[in-house]
């Protein structure tokens, strides 16, 4: 198995052996992942490392969902310490229970995030992302605490105080979504206040989010930016980290192994093919996760990078595969728009996708995007969205600024045909 031989020889864990115990501590702890295999006819006990994970079944968010809110639990429930839990925007939330050693080292993750980033013990961390149930405030602020840093915990919304505290305390670290964090940056602009500010480093997650966004938060704070990725299920984020070559995502392969499938079939794809993210825990007690599909779609690099890291990496996530939107047959994935509007100047990195039902013409594709309207602006981003999406579309400009800006996860998609 490629990506378990990739993981064995980055780090000195024993994968084979943290693999046999993560599915023996499932198996012994929790009566949900004892019937999971039963059910596949599946023996726990003949599990001897990474190579016979591709026997096991997968295992979803619809099954935590029905297994809600502790069923998934490998552990007493006098063991968990503290729960978080999905937004529930999508159906029931995903809960995800904590052991002591599960915060500690969801923690030593998060450290290991900041470091890659070129944070140190003297920067000074904004936390600018939700606290509470979700994940990413009190990860974040973990994270830069066992790392040394200052935190500054202001949680999100609310520009004015953001603004006042970059300024006062001379902020250096910006960790928010990318729409929040573009938020911030065109306030900044609007009010001259850059050279007022001491920021240096932006780490942004939650979201997917493209290099036209990049770009203009880079451009507009003075910043270098990092991806860093992680899900609710898993830990929150603090799985992995680009680093500052900015070519795919380090993840810490001494906490996970990472196969990737084919979405459709679910069959085991080999290393350097684009397909769906599946990860199995090397160490979580509280809610161990064996095979489970992510829905987040990259592929495994097969060279090592050039920082010199020895952790493996996946490719920046092109898409979910609940992001997904049939539009006359023909599957639209809104990181397709990412790509295509990074190559047309004068277009902005916020866009919308708006689809509706014509009773003369079918389903149309209506893209509203942002941009200084010029000659021929149009017919170029009409005939590159067609190329790209083999969809013929209609365009909308909108003034810069004019779409929503928000402090959490940005809505691209909108289906009016239900």
């Amino acid at each position: 198995m490629a990506t378990a031989t990739a993981t064995a020889t980055a780090t000195s864990v024993d994968v084979d052996a943290a693999v046999r115990w993560t599915v023996a501590h499932a198996t012994a702890g929790s009566p949900w992942w004892r019937e999971h295999f039963e059910r596949a006819g599946v023996d726990p006990a003949s599990v001897t490392g990474a190579a016979d994970l591709p026997r096991l079944p997968y295992s979803t968010k619809e099954d935590l969902r029905s297994s809600y809110p502790l069923g998934w639990a490998a552990v007493p429930e006098s063991a968990l310490v503290r729960i978080h839990a999905s937004s529930g925007t999508t159906g029931k939330r995903t809960v995800c229970a904590y052991t002591a050693r599960d915060v500690d080292d969801w923690a030593d993750q998060f450290s290991r995030c900041f470091a890659t980033a070129g944070v140190t013990p003297v920067d000074r961390v904004q936390v600018m992302v939700g606290y509470g149930l979700w994940t990413a405030g009190v990860g974040f602020q973990g994270g830069a605490e066992r790392l040394g840093a200052m935190v500054v915990p202001t949680g999100p919304g609310n520009v004015d105080l953001q603004l006042e505290l970059m300024q006062d305390i001379q902020s250096t670290v910006l960790c928010a979504t990318s729409s929040f964090a573009l938020m911030i940056a065109e306030a900044v602009e609007a009010r001259s206040l850059r050279d007022s500010l001491a920021l240096r480093v932006g780490i942004f997650g939650s979201e997917r989010w493209g290099p036209k966004m990049r770009e203009r938060i880079e451009s507009l704070l003075g910043i270098e930016t990092f991806d860093i990725y992680g899900l609710t299920e898993l830990y929150g984020p603090g799985v992995g980290i680009e680093c500052a070559a900015h070519d795919g995502i380090h993840y810490w392969s001494d906490y996970y192994v990472v196969e990737i499938v084919d979405p459709a079939t679910g069959a085991l794809l080999p290393a350097g093919e684009e397909g769906e993210v599946v990860i199995t825990t090397l160490r979580k007690e509280g809610m161990p996760l064996i095979r489970y599909r992510t829905r987040d779609l990259s592929r495994i690099y097969t060279e090592p990078c050039p920082c010199g890291s020895p952790y493996p990496r996946i490719a920046h996530l092109t898409g979910r595969t609940d992001d997904m939107v049939k539009v006359r047959g023909v599957a639209v994935f809104p990181a397709q728009v990412d790509t295509i509007l990074h190559r047309i100047e004068g277009v902005g990195p916020e866009y919308q996708l708006h689809i509706r039902r014509d009773l003369e013409h079918g389903d149309v594709l209506l893209v509203r995007v942002e941009a200084d309207e010029r000659p021929g602006l149009r017919a170029e981003l009409v005939h590159q969205l067609r190329e790209g999406l083999s969809v013929r579309p209609e365009v909308e400009f909108v003034p810069h600024g004019k779409l929503p800006r928000t402090e959490r996860k940005t809505r691209r998609v909108f289906d009016h045909r239900e």
